[in-house]
């Protein structure tokens, strides 16, 4: 069967099973006294997912042109990140919840001393794979000064956007959200934009710098990569309320059991669904006046606005 006579679920699910195989490879072997903790990372990465933001990364590489295997580190390195905040996200003294995708979490299965511990050997890892670009091996037929540039620019964005004013800000101001009484339009923004959408901005600006991008479209596909984002987190907020915990792999309610205000709880169901739209609309918009050939990308974020999971 061609991939023009997929649907785009199968699309996704065959781009997301040969990332995975990207992933695996990269991962470390599970020998030596740590074996617990190299077996709980292991367990962490591959308890599914849908693998969007190294997608995103690397279709947006093809889309600005790129070739070669200089993204594919940065790949493994993005979903070890992701992982790494889920997992800790997970914790009792976070969200305390013992299911994701259909799975026991880290902590359910490993303790919650050594789910801290896999999260920051996921994060400090995917430092390690991202400087695998470096090597010649994964880009032959671009210069070595030319390399270093574009992987040095590229693991700056890496380091800034899950840093402590990107992923982990975000996360910080979402905790402490959680004990204030009422939670401001601006304070759940800079929640959203940070926890959320910065990996996502961080996926699609990489994949255009190693592509050797210019600026201006650098900066494009950053503000389409926001409005995915956004939009793919206020979807999260309106599956939480209206999922079904068999297709979402993990209890609904969450959010209104851990107290939690968010786009809906602000303003409800039906004006949080136009504003995916309307942020989808753009992000298609500047998908479509980017040079290249955008016809997945622009089916990939159409698809995050009907996803049921």
């Amino acid at each position: 069967m061609t991939e023009q006579a997929l649907s785009i679920e199968e699309r996704i699910a065959e781009k997301a099973l040969r990332i995975e195989n990207l992933i695996k490879e990269y991962l470390p072997g599970k020998e030596g006294y740590h074996k617990v903790l190299l077996e709980s990372m292991e367990y962490s990465v591959l308890a599914g997912g849908k693998r969007l933001r190294p997608m995103l990364m690397e279709e947006t590489y093809h889309l600005c042109g790129g070739k070669g295997k200089i993204v594919e580190p940065f790949m493994a390195a993005m979903e070890m990140i992701h992982t790494y905040s889920l997992v800790h996200d997970d914790l009792p003294a976070m969200d305390n919840d013992e299911y994701r995708r259909g799975k026991k979490t880290t902590w359910a299965v490993y303790g919650d001393g050594m789910a801290v511990l896999c999260g920051d050997a996921l994060l400090n890892y995917a430092f390690e794979t991202a400087m695998g670009a470096f090597d010649s091996c994964v880009c032959e037929d671009v210069p070595m000064v030319e390399r270093y540039r574009m992987v040095a620019e590229a693991l700056k964005v890496l380091a800034a956007k899950a840093g402590v004013h990107g992923m982990i800000g975000g996360q910080t101001a979402d905790v402490e959200a959680e004990k204030a009484q009422e939670v401001t339009e601006e304070q759940l923004t800079f929640i959203y934009e940070h926890k959320t959408a910065d990996l996502i901005e961080a996926s699609m600006m990489i994949g255009a710098i190693l592509a050797g991008a210019d600026e201006g479209t650098i900066e494009n596909l950053k503000k389409c990569a926001y409005n995915i984002g956004i939009a793919f987190q206020i979807q999260d907020d309106i599956l939480d309320i209206e999922g079904k915990q068999e297709v979402l792999g993990k209890p609904i309610g969450s959010d209104e059991k851990n107290h939690k205000q968010t786009y809906v709880s602000i303003h409800g169901i039906q004006k949080s669904k136009e504003m995916v739209r309307k942020l989808s609309d753009e992000a298609l918009q500047i998908l479509r006046e980017t040079n290249g050939d955008s016809t997945f990308l622009e089916e990939l974020t159409g698809y995050l606005i009907r996803r049921e999971k």
